[in-house]
């Protein structure tokens, strides 16, 4: 039996810096969307065409998710990391130059790009550099990064903004993308994970996706991903409305956070006793729970908490779920970038439908048609599962 001192030790110096990473992926979604109510200023003749500065982003992660994950393979974890930071903050310096809207278009779908290689590579990495028993705690970590990105673009970049202008926060995480490119790779030393690069070719993304979605271990993380993001965007951008105007920003304000705070604790503590899966269909219940909660007491404030700390917990244990299930760091990229590809396509379609819905229905179409979503989710979970004993 090994000794303590002999046991893999984690850096967990090196997995903060890969999750600071991370922060500036979310970024390249959240800086946008945080000024989206002043671009009509920048662009007056833009029209509806601006909405395609903030989706254009998720929109390429929809077909070229797997494929991510084969190309990440492909040209190496570290190495695949470090262009699209690199890229991501040459990119942002351009956008800070505030170009002509066909430029700043091409500009994000491009920043897409770089957005797919670090979704897909940094968790990966995270999973090889971490001692297994450790593993829970730092992609439940991992799994906060969107969270606490948009919280931090609130809380400062708003303010930045306002100072100094839509050009400051731009420039701001250019800069930002480029140190953590010189940190990692200063940090960062090359991982022999696999000794032969996988071929790559339209035929072979093709048989990729057939052979992700077939399989009941690397598309399970993905499918349950695709219910909750379905539901998470979608449900804090129709809920306030019905939310009483008095407690509707503290509540708003704190979903987020709450999420996050259930995710690092009960999550981590629950993944220390039980499989990311089981912490998934945890999460599944209790938000069906909380959905008939919110059907039976429109915008109560309890039971919107409530959403938001068990949502949380199918946030971490999906990413956690990943190297549970898949050993190699071939099948864990694999199964992350089916994860960037459900859950751009989860967040495409789940605002649009839910408002369709509620614009239908009412309130009552939201707590439907979530719920509904939160019982497929788990129902997914199950079947892969039993997929899983019978092979």
């Amino acid at each position: 039996m090994p000794s303590r001192d002999t046991e893999p030790k984690t850096p967990w110096g090196l997995v903060l810096a890969l999750w600071g990473a991370g922060l500036g992926a979310a970024a390249q979604y959240g800086k946008f969307s945080a000024i989206f109510d002043q671009l009509p200023a920048v662009y007056p003749e833009a029209g509806a065409a601006l909405g395609l500065i903030v989706s254009v982003v998720g929109f390429l992660g929809i077909f070229l998710g797997v494929a991510a994950g084969v190309m990440v393979a492909r040209i190496r974890y570290r190495r695949a990391l470090l262009w699209a930071l690199w890229i991501g903050a040459a990119l942002s310096l351009f956008q800070a130059l505030l170009p002509p809207l066909p430029w700043m278009l091409l500009s994000r779908a491009l920043e897409g790009l770089s957005h797919l290689a670090i979704v897909v590579a940094t968790p990966t990495l995270i999973a090889q550099i971490c001692a297994p028993k450790d593993r829970g705690l730092a992609l439940t970590l991992w799994g906060t990064f969107f969270g606490v990105a948009f919280t931090v673009l609130a809380w400062a970049g708003l303010p930045l903004v306002a100072w100094q202008g839509i050009p400051a926060l731009l420039a701001a995480h250019g800069l930002y993308m480029a140190a953590f490119a010189l940190l990692l790779a200063h940090r960062l030393k090359a991982l022999e994970i696999d000794t032969d690069a996988p071929p790559l070719s339209l035929g072979k993304v093709l048989r990729d996706h057939v052979e992700i979605y077939s399989s009941p271990y690397i598309s399970a993380p993905a499918i349950g991903w695709l219910f909750y993001t379905f539901c998470f965007v979608s449900i804090l951008t129709v809920l306030p409305a019905y939310i009483a105007p008095e407690v509707r920003a503290f509540v708003m304000g704190a979903m987020p956070l709450v999420s996050i705070a259930s995710s690092m604790t009960l999550g981590v503590f629950l993944l220390r006793f039980v499989p990311a899966i089981n912490v998934i269909l945890i999460g599944f219940a209790g938000s069906v729970l909380a959905m008939i909660a919110l059907w039976l007491a429109p915008g109560a404030p309890v039971a919107c908490l409530a959403l938001a700390a068990t949502m949380g917990l199918i946030q971490g244990a999906s990413f956690a779920a990943v190297p549970q299930l898949n050993r190699t760091a071939d099948t864990q990229a694999r199964a992350n970038g089916a994860l960037a590809q459900t859950g751009n396509i989860g967040n495409t379609l789940g605002t649009p439908v839910m408002a369709i819905t509620a614009g239908s229905l009412g309130y009552a179409g939201l707590p439907i048609l979530a719920g509904l979503a939160f019982l497929l989710g788990g129902a997914a979970h199950l079947a892969l599962a039993r997929k899983r004993q019978q092979a």
